[in-house]
This record gives structure tokens, sequence and C-alpha cells, in this order.
């Protein structure tokens, strides 16, 4: 059974579907239902593709809410594997009920992802990554950046660079090649970084950048600066939106504890020119 996100539409299917078909297995494949026109797309394919081989009922489509489809695939015990891809909260619900039934669970759930810049980074370099990973497809991957965590003695100028890049963000149709932040998915999805951004200000921090809803057609919401006390506990929650929090630290092993110091760990990183600090990273 497998079980994907409105984010990753295809791909996430395309990594279970095939390992399975590879080990001869059938499969369920039930998609967002925000996004049901590309998986039905995909589907068809695959009746194309699979007709006449005398295996068309590998691949199989179910497009439903999560009750009644969700909760019937995952406590169906003909399904002893669940792959899953969604919020934290969901994956503790199908792990649970999947677990009852002795099946097993694949799940891939929210990241509060983020990355380091130490005193000693490339700064340009820096500022195109964050920017990219924070505001690139509005904020909406499990693995966009989250919490930029700098070094003190660099905060003020990484902070100049990222408010001029900020201010120069493409945003609008994501079907042009030039933009680089679309709509996010709801108006639910914007109402939720319009209240997390609100939370933020209410715990110390301080806007740098964005923080409005645009005027115009579509769920559009500025990529979003916010300079972050450490201690601030919105930082433990994961945004689905084009917001980052910027903490600043004094140290590396500061910077590591504030990295690995939430309950969601997905993807992280470091920029910085010294090898022993990247090698402390990864190790």
């Amino acid at each position: 059974g497998i079980i994907s996100a409105f984010n990753f539409p295809a791909a996430v299917w395309s990594w279970n579907a095939l390992i399975a078909a590879v080990c001869g297995d059938t499969m369920i494949w039930k998609p967002s239902p925000i996004t049901p026109f590309t998986s039905v797309a995909i589907q068809n394919i695959c009746h194309e593709i699979m007709s006449g081989t005398g295996f068309e009922g590998v691949f199989n489509l179910t497009v439903g809410d999560v009750d009644p489809v969700g909760a019937a695939m995952v406590d169906d015990p003909r399904l002893p594997l669940i792959s899953a891809t969604g919020s934290v909260r969901m994956g503790q619900q199908v792990g649970t009920q999947v677990a009852k039934r002795l099946g097993r669970s694949l799940l891939e759930l929210g990241g509060n992802n983020a990355i380091i810049v130490m005193d000693d980074a490339d700064l340009d370099l820096a500022v195109r990554g964050a920017l990219f990973s924070a505001a690139g497809t509005a904020g909406q991957r499990c693995t966009s950046l989250r919490r930029l965590i700098v070094h003190r003695d660099i905060a003020d100028l990484l902070t100049k660079k990222l408010i001029a890049a900020y201010g120069q963000i493409p945003m609008g149709d994501p079907l042009d090649a030039s933009t680089l932040v679309g709509p996010l998915v709801s108006q639910s999805a914007v109402d939720n970084t319009k209240a997390a951004l609100a939370i933020a200000l209410e715990q110390g921090g301080e806007l740098l950048a964005g923080g409005n809803e645009p005027d115009r057609t579509g769920f559009f919401f500025e990529p979003t600066l916010v300079r972050l006390p450490k201690d601030a506990p919105i930082a433990q929650q994961e945004t689905f939106g084009p917001m980052m929090y910027l903490i600043e630290v004094d140290s590396f092993e500061e910077a590591l504890a504030v990295n690995n110091g939430v309950p969601q760990g997905l993807s992280s990183a470091i920029f910085t020119d010294s090898i022993r600090t990247s090698e402390l990273f990864l190790s």
C-alpha cells in the first residue's frame, strides 16, 4: 500500500512502485486527494504499458480521503507493507495501526530541517543555498529549510545579504521558468504560515523580510525571514510554508545542539571551510 502526499504527487509513488514491481509485489496507491489528476494520468500510463502482458493487476489506484480509503488500507492485513508520506501526526497514526496487525510501515514524515553557517563559511554560497532551500517550492518540501543557525560573528553580514536576496525573489506562476516561488497548496496552508509568523513574533522574533499575503489570484505568501531566539517554542514546530527562522549561536557546539534540539529529524547541512568542523558535523 502506497500513501503519498500532495507535494510529490509522482516521485514518491515511483520510488515505491518500481521496487515493489521488481520484487514481484502488487500494490494499491492512494494519492493525496488534493492532487488526484497526476495520479490518474500515471495510472493510465500503467494500464497502457501493462495491457496484454497478463500482469494487468500489478499497479492499482484508489482516490479518496483518509476516511474511509486510507484507514481501510492501513487496517487491511492483505497489505503487509504500508509506505506513507506525510506529517508526523499522520505517521504516528499509520505506524500504530499497522503495528497492531503486525504489519510493516515505511514512513517519510515532516522535518524541521536546519543549516548551520559557521564564521569561516562562503557567505554568498550560503545565501544561495539557504534561499533556494527555504523559499523554493514555497517551502512545501519535507526537506525544505526551516532553521538557519548562524555563528554570531558573521550574523549581521549574512542577515544583510539575506534581506537583500529576499527582496529580489521572483514570485508568480510556477510554469514560468523565471519563477522561484509559486503558490501554496491551499488557503489553509497560507493561514497556517501566517499563524506561525504571529506566534514567532509573540515569542521574541523579529521580522526581517516578507511576511505578507499578496493581493493576487492564488494562495500566495511572501517568502519570510524571522530572527528568532534559539529557545522560542515555535522553533520546535515545522511550518509547511516559505518561512525561515534565523537563529544566532556563539560556537559550533551550540549550533549542533540547536540543530539536533527538535523532535523531527530529516535533513540538515553545514556551510564551513573547515574540514575538521565538517567532519565533526557528519559524525
